[in-house]
């Protein structure tokens, strides 16, 4: 175990286990959704486009 494990205090180490045990459980699609929320560039450009979406600047399927 590491030293910075070690000098924990009890209560941060039962969280962190709390989390792993948690992550250990996710789905793929939850995986991977926690993923792209964890990566500010993904989840800025995603926010962007529903920006534009709630706008009305779209782009028609066929123009692609």
């Amino acid at each position: 175990m590491s030293t910075a494990i070690k000098e924990m205090d009890r209560v941060e180490l039962v969280n962190l286990e709390r989390l792993a045990h948690v992550l250990k459980g996710l789905s793929v699609a939850e995986s991977e959704t926690l993923e792209i929320l964890l990566d500010q560039e993904a989840f800025r450009s995603i926010d962007q486009s529903l920006d534009q979406l709630k706008k009305g600047e779209r782009i028609p399927i066929d123009e692609w």
